[in-house]
């Protein structure tokens, strides 16, 4: 615990950046008005436009499908659909639900770890939480822990409406901050047979360190923005990232603060929904509420992945030794740093993700 407290308030305001495109149905496509029927032109125009605000390239293999589901809460979710394109629908199969990054959309990394696991026999769920990306919810770019564990849940509900899915075969994986949430939500969620977390971030944890002095400061100065926010009649949002991606990482960034700007910042991760960070006053539930208090109750099994120079690597450690039983593993990434794991299919290591759900869904 020490160790997340430690890493959690160095990063406390760094996990910001840690995050918000048009998603789009791969088989949507230009109707010819005489027809009826798509046009080649048109079709290749439309797929081209799609494919502009995805980070990787579509599996020939893969069929990926926009499709939106509710919440508890009512907000309607946007999500892509992976499945492979032989997928036999008369049989059920596995399936899992992929939350992004702190503050990403289903775009970024979850689409890229949907389109590999589709080609491994999953029928995978990547979507934008409440808020954020695609989805519903006002005002935009609010964070709440409830909430977005929710989302999770949410996203298990909407799988198991799915004919060919098996609904005791569903898992979850969450991204850096999405993994508190996967976590979170399979405390309490029963239903989620299995997690796995890469460059895992508690997000509730950045206030843990503070001493009293230091918690009502920081508190107080967010508590006070709430009156800027009824007085202006919107909630502050500042972007982090520019809204066209730079060429290199800005002069005195170093650290996770790089990392993430090579990433968001860059053309490598850049994405018109994903300027960084919430709402200001988002930050006071994260410190009210925690979201892995009760990582000691998991039954299910679950795999961090960590990368070996990632900044981050003490929160997955520290957390591997809070999960009670022996169905839980650590992997931790040769040469990764933090955000390798978002994206670099040559490092994220699908092999093992893969056998973690073969054998525990």
């Amino acid at each position: 615990m020490k160790k997340i407290i430690a890493v959690a308030t160095a990063l406390m305001l760094a996990v910001l950046a840690c995050t918000g495109c048009s998603s789009s149905n791969e088989s949507k496509g230009g109707t010819s008005a005489a027809t009826g029927e798509l046009s080649s032109q048109e079709t290749v125009a439309e797929q081209a436009q799609e494919n502009e605000y995805y980070i990787f390239e579509l599996s020939d293999n893969v069929e990926r499908t926009a499709v939106v589901f509710q919440n508890r809460y009512g907000i309607e979710l946007s999500g892509d659909l992976y499945v492979a394109r032989d997928l036999d629908e008369s049989i059920s199969h596995p399936a899992l639900v992929i939350g992004p990054p702190y503050g990403g959309v289903k775009e970024q990394g979850p689409g890229v770890y949907a389109n590999e696991l589709a080609q491994r026999g999953f029928v995978v769920l990547a979507f934008d939480p409440s808020f954020n990306g695609e989805s519903g919810g006002e005002p935009r770019h609010v964070s709440s822990p409830d909430i977005f564990t929710e989302d999770f849940s949410a996203g298990v509900d909407y799988l198991g409406t799915l004919d060919y899915v098996d609904r005791e075969r569903i898992g979850a994986i969450g991204i850096c901050g999405s993994g508190g949430f996967a976590l979170a939500a399979a405390q309490v969620d029963t239903r989620i047979k299995a997690v796995a977390t890469a460059s895992l971030f508690d997000v509730s944890a950045s206030g843990n360190g503070l001493d009293t002095e230091a918690w009502f400061t920081t508190v107080d100065a967010i508590a006070q923005q709430r009156w800027a926010d009824v007085d202006n009649g919107t909630p502050e949002y500042i972007p982090t990232y520019p809204e066209t991606p730079s060429e290199e990482i800005p002069e005195g960034l170093e650290g996770i603060w790089a990392e993430f700007y090579s990433f968001y910042g860059l053309e490598r991760g850049h994405h018109p929904r994903t300027l960084g960070g919430f709402t200001t006053t988002s930050n006071l539930a994260f410190y009210n509420f925690q979201l892995l208090g009760h990582l000691n109750m998991l039954t299910q099994p679950v795999l961090f992945m960590a990368g070996e120079n990632a900044e981050t690597r003490p929160i997955s450690e520290a957390a591997y030794e809070q999960v009670a039983g022996s169905a839980k593993n650590l992997i931790i990434v040769p040469g990764a740093n933090h955000v390798d794991l978002y994206d670099d299919v040559s490092k994220i290591p699908f092999d093992d993700l893969t056998a973690f759900f073969n054998e525990n869904l």
